[in-house]
Parts: C-alpha cells; structure tokens; sequence
C-alpha cells in the first residue's frame, strides 16, 4: 500500500481536539486517516463533499455511538 495523499493540519485546531478524545478515538481516527492517505477511492462513508460549497469535505469517525466530523479541503498536487 503505497501512500497516495498527505494530510496536512491547519495551524493548531486540529491537533488540539484531536488530544482531548480518548486513546481509542485516536485510534479510529488515525484508521480513518490512514484510508484517506492510501485508497484510490474514499468510501463515502469516511470522506464526502459538503452539498452547497466549492472543496469542502468532510470526514466522519464513527465511534460507539458518537460520530465526529472534521472538515477539510483536498488540493490537487501540481
């Protein structure tokens, strides 16, 4: 599995929720991460475009009950 993106984090935002969940949020968000980086094609359920706006996405973790929502942009590398 050869890594096809690279993921990139805004400032501090990101990196400052992503410490304040649980070991096993890290966890599945790295997984969820990790799809993103290496398949060719993001099942929607890891990764869709928000409806009304021009390169926004986002990318949902789902776990136990509680589903989190980070959003994005994808760049296409020149």
């Amino acid at each position: 599995m050869s890594s096809q993106r690279k993921i990139i984090f805004y400032e501090h935002h990101f990196t400052e929720f992503y410490m304040e969940q649980n070991e096993k949020v890290q966890e599945k968000i790295e997984y969820v991460f990790m799809v993103i980086r290496t398949i060719q094609n993001v099942p929607k359920k890891f990764l869709t475009h928000m409806s009304g706006t021009y390169g926004l996405y986002e990318t949902r973790v789902e776990y136990g009950s509680n589903i989190y929502r980070i959003f994005c942009c994808l760049v296409k590398a020149t």
